[in-house]
């Protein structure tokens, strides 16, 4: 989300801060009150940021708010995840893949951003691919009811004001359609995920259309996230810096701000993460320590501090780079040299499916398996844990991973036909699915095997 977490942190000032905590305790408990959601909106329709903006207020004027907003306003997982965790399902093989595939269906947009804004075009993919999955993950949020109930509730109602006048002013000008300005609980929106008000400031029309849009055009969404990295200090042909191997008697505080010369690291006994000594492409570089001296190291220079700038997260920025450097070199090998220092790392998106499915398949209903560990899925796996004696801490890492494919492989009833036994089933299935009788036939069966699986789990 361009410049949202920055952003509402500069505003977040200590008497809103008391008045949210107030009133999130309020809105907790009791939902939001729509009376004063409708006088709040009142209020703003007034007020001189909305100035000129009267007509369009009043045609998409929300007639209800949106309290998932708030409770999304209060939790973020780039500050509350372990690093290990956050990144594990961020940057995957899957996603790889699917950034290498997609740097070469879109190589001439690609190339053509490239020349244009001196930006590398992996830097860009590595956006592309956090934000929205390659454009797959947009959001199903309505932005202006989602910003109409920021700007009226909780906690930096200043900073969503602004950004709700914005999105009003894109109505207006027709860049984006109405139906098509949905996006993440925050108001970020796109291919990309812009806020309002940085795409006032920074959308480019890059495939010449007349329009700004950042849903439907994968040519504008690219350059215009190339053009905010430009405008956000990034400079052309320089890597946005290394892993790195501290010696082991080194003192290290993590501060990417403070920028020192390869030299004066080189005099530090700082190599590379694979031994080679560090090379000149940086004039400076700052060290970035995301899990402590333990964990994996890096020297960071002024890219980095551009990815920064798109989300301010470090968490965040590194899936950036690190995902930009995997498309770039087509390396599957998504581990950092460095281990991280913890005992249970995090899950990669098809792991987080293989956990969901393996507890629906156990009987305990998760229902969706879609990789994504919500708290619904955290609770279930806490029941699992407790119901297997295990630390019921409710995390989705390797341990409850390993723990659930065993469990799994020990059921009486799940078979493991090779490879050609299977396709000589498959082959022998598409020959029966010709026949009407066979669908009958397996119709039937279906319905028995369903009886079978609930008169197993009612018996857990």
């Amino acid at each position: 989300m361009a410049q949202v977490n920055q952003a509402i942190a500069q505003s977040d000032t200590a008497s809103e801060t008391a008045v949210a905590t107030q009133q999130h305790s309020s809105n907790s408990s009791k939902g939001l009150d729509n009376q004063q959601f409708q006088r709040c909106l009142d209020e703003l329709a007034q007020s001189d940021a909305f100035a000129g903006l009267q007509s369009t207020f009043d045609q998409y004027r929300p007639s209800q708010a949106d309290p998932s907003v708030i409770e999304s306003l209060n939790y973020q997982p780039e500050f509350t995840k372990q690093p290990w965790d956050y990144l594990a399902s961020l940057v995957d093989l899957e996603r790889v893949n699917d950034g290498i595939a997609a740097s070469e269906r879109y190589a001439d947009i690609l190339q053509g951003i490239e020349d244009k804004y001196g930006v590398n075009r992996h830097d860009v993919l590595g956006v592309w691919g956090v934000e929205s999955d390659f454009g797959t993950k947009l959001g199903k949020k309505e932005v202006i009811n989602s910003l109409a109930t920021l700007s009226c509730f909780d906690r930096r109602q200043s900073y969503f004001r602004g950004e709700y006048a914005s999105a009003l002013k894109i109505l207006q000008n027709g860049d984006i359609k109405a139906a098509d300005l949905k996006g993440s609980w925050a108001g970020a929106f796109g291919q990309t995920q812009f806020m309002p008000s940085t795409f006032l400031e920074l959308a480019q029309d890059f495939d010449g259309d007349g329009r700004k849009d950042l849903v439907n055009s994968q040519a504008d969404a690219l350059a215009s996230t190339a053009n905010f990295l430009k405008n956000r200090g990034y400079q052309s042909n320089q890597p946005w810096g290394y892993e790195v191997r501290l010696p082991a008697d080194l003192e290290a505080t993590s501060d990417r701000k403070d920028k020192k010369s390869m030299s004066h690291w080189r005099s530090l006994g700082i190599t590379l993460a694979d031994g080679s000594p560090l090379p000149d492409e940086l004039s400076e570089a700052g060290l970035l320590l995301p899990a402590g001296a333990e964990g994996p190291a890096f020297l960071v220079g002024r890219n980095f501090d551009a990815f920064y700038a798109y989300n301010a997260s470090e968490k965040y920025a590194l899936a950036i780079a690190h995902l930009s450097q995997l498309i770039e070199q087509k390396n599957d090998q998504v581990n950092f040299v460095q281990p991280w220092p913890t005992d249970d790392p995090g899950l990669s998106r098809k792991q987080s499916r293989e956990v969901q499915q393996a507890l629906n398949d156990l009987c305990y209903e998760v229902v969706a398996v879609d990789g994504i560990i919500g708290d619904g899925t955290r609770k279930v796996i806490q029941q699992y844990q407790t119901d297997n004696n295990l630390d019921a801490d409710g995390k989705a890492g390797q341990k409850i991973h390993q723990h659930l494919m065993q469990a799994l492989a020990q059921q009486p009833d799940r078979q493991s036909p090779d490879t050609d036994e299977q396709n000589s089933v498959d082959k022998e299935a598409t020959h029966w699915l010709s026949s009407t009788k066979a669908l009958s036939i397996i119709m039937a069966l279906l319905i028995v095997l369903s009886v079978i699986v609930v008169s197993r789990c009612s018996k857990k």
